[in-house]
């Protein structure tokens, strides 16, 4: 298409990176920041503290050395959820002969350690799947909140979409950290997550359509890195706060300020000339133009100034296009993408891989806080190995290719996963290094799917699908809060899971095209084209 090829020679004469994409990516950043804290919250909102069965008949004794009479031991610790049996017993208090060992109780009640947790808020000691549900439910919002998005920003415009599903993040979450109860709790997780959660693929979006093909691998780097320091200043807000109530209210007010976005944003110039609106377009470029300090040649402007005289969109003097219009092309866009094979095939591969990234992605941070040692710096250490895994990212996509980088991430993070099943239990320093490094490498596939599939899906419908993509990978995310109940089986057994679902999604990237240095493709014809192209640098 004529527009595709102007645009991207005009973004070329831009540059990559002059004033006015520094000061829009810098815009879009904090949002993205702001989602790496929301995306992994509940980790600390519902973390797990000590407890202890309740032993009525002893509690009022000054000293603690009766526990041992009254709680069985498990790998050397007091259990949490059960007791001894009473006796009859007329001799002294809580002594080792007055609880009858040959019988296990559960616990009727339970008492707490002096650590804030909803936990301890909302008595859900002993109750594991209930605070693993926390997580299942927030991401289980996801579902909606990315094809939502995904409408109103393909329909509406990237920066309404973006404003608002941050606006929604903001007031659910502050709302939310006054809950009074569980289920008050579980609803404002899912509403947060289902009205607000699209705002980090919104942005994403924006910043991919904002730059030339040159530029796209290292704005991504730039935005997974603002990501990473979302998801460390939430381990050390948690760290420092120690009040799972007050962390919500202050990560998630300032969400309520990037409403002003609808007013100091611009509007993606690619969104807009999918729209007809060239001159809107034509306007921002000029304005980018101005502040980079170049002139743009009339021989980069002319594909859409003859666009608009042509009157492609069907738009008005100001080159907007009637609503009539505009739904008839998204229907007929929509049932092309419907009668494609290819397209079909690649949503549903895309979306394979974005399970497998979510899954093990979020299970390992999850578990991180499960393993021996400070939670907060394990947490953070899984977190920061994600900076220099996107720095990898970065030199390899360009270098190497996307599928490439691609299956050997994957087959990576298998191996690496795997591997913990070998790891006795007391090699407590060797099951952290091997769980850095299973991060790093999923960092890398990750970080690779999200450029890659906005580089396989035309314009007119790229966030549709890739929100589609995305929410359907979100069954590996909704289902990675769940991992550390499968320790109770096996203790490896969520290792081996994220291993097993890493090597199945290598064997599928052999099914998709490269896009390396490839123009964003405009239309589904063109994306189409994306396999049919004589396959270059490919394995296959």
């Amino acid at each position: 298409m004529g527009k595709d090829i102007g645009l991207d020679a005009i973004l070329k004469e831009l540059g990559p990176f002059g004033r006015y994409n520094i000061i829009n990516y810098a815009l879009l950043l904090f949002p993205i920041y702001l989602a790496g804290m929301y995306g992994s919250v509940f980790v600390f909102e519902a973390t797990d503290v000590n407890y202890r069965c309740n032993v009525s008949e002893c509690e009022h004794l000054d000293n603690n050395a009766w526990l041992n009479n009254a709680i069985p031991k498990e790998n050397d610790e007091l259990m949490k959820c059960k007791r001894y049996g009473p006796k009859n017993y007329s001799g002294e208090a809580c002594s080792l002969d007055a609880f009858d060992r040959s019988t296990i109780l559960p616990c009727d009640q339970l008492v707490y350690s002096d650590e804030d947790s909803a936990v301890v808020d909302f008595n859900l000691g002993c109750q594991d799947w209930k605070t693993r549900l926390i997580g299942a439910i927030h991401n289980s919002g996801l579902f909606i909140s990315l094809p939502l998005t995904g409408i109103i920003s393909d329909k509406y415009g990237r920066k309404l979409a973006l404003s608002v599903a941050s606006l929604m993040n903001g007031v659910c979450g502050v709302i939310r950290s006054f809950s009074v109860n569980y289920p008050m709790m579980l609803a404002f997780e899912f509403l947060e997550a289902a009205l607000g959660a699209g705002a980090y693929s919104t942005a994403f979006v924006i910043a991919m359509e904002l730059v030339g093909p040159k530029g796209r691998v290292f704005g991504n780097t730039l935005i997974n890195v603002l990501y990473v320091m979302g998801l460390m200043s939430l381990s050390g807000f948690s760290w420092w706060f120690q009040s799972w109530r007050t962390l919500l209210r202050v990560i998630y007010t300032p969400a309520i300020f990037v409403i002003s976005y609808l007013w100091i944003l611009n509007e993606s110039v690619r969104w807009l000339l999918s729209k007809g609106r060239h001159q809107e377009a034509s306007a921002i470029l000029k304005k980018a133009a101005k502040m980079n300090k170049v002139d743009l040649s009339d021989q980069a402007l002319a594909p859409l100034y003859e666009l608009d005289k042509l009157g492609v969109g069907d738009g008005d003097e100001k080159g907007n296009v009637p609503n009539e219009v505009k739904d008839d092309k998204e229907q007929s866009n929509f049932k092309k993408v419907l009668q494609s094979s290819i397209i079909r095939k690649r949503v549903l591969v895309c979306s394979f891989l974005w399970i497998t990234c979510t899954f093990v992605y979020n299970g390992l941070s999850i578990n991180s806080v499960l393993l021996a040692g400070n939670k907060y710096v394990n947490f953070m250490l899984v977190a920061f190995v994600e900076i220099p895994a996107n720095f990898v990212c970065l030199l390899v996509l360009d270098k190497f290719g996307r599928k490439k980088v691609l299956v050997t991430t994957y087959v990576l993070s298998a191996c690496l996963c795997m591997s913990l099943s070998f790891v006795p239990k007391d090699q407590k320093w060797w099951s952290l290094f091997l769980f850095l490094c299973g991060k790093f490498s999923i960092t890398v596939a990750y970080s690779s799917v999200y450029i890659y599939v906005s580089e396989v899906f035309p314009t007119s419908a790229r966030q549709s699908l890739l929100a589609i993509c995305s929410s359907v990978g979100r069954v590996g995310s909704t289902m990675a809060p769940l991992t550390p109940l499968l320790k109770s089986y096996y203790h490896n057994l969520p290792a081996i899971a994220f291993g097993s679902l890493a090597l199945l999604a290598s064997l599928l990237v052999f099914t998709l095209p490269e896009t390396i240095n490839i123009p964003l493709p405009d239309t589904i014809e063109e994306a189409e084209m994306l396999s049919r192209r004589k396959k270059t640098n490919e394995f296959t």
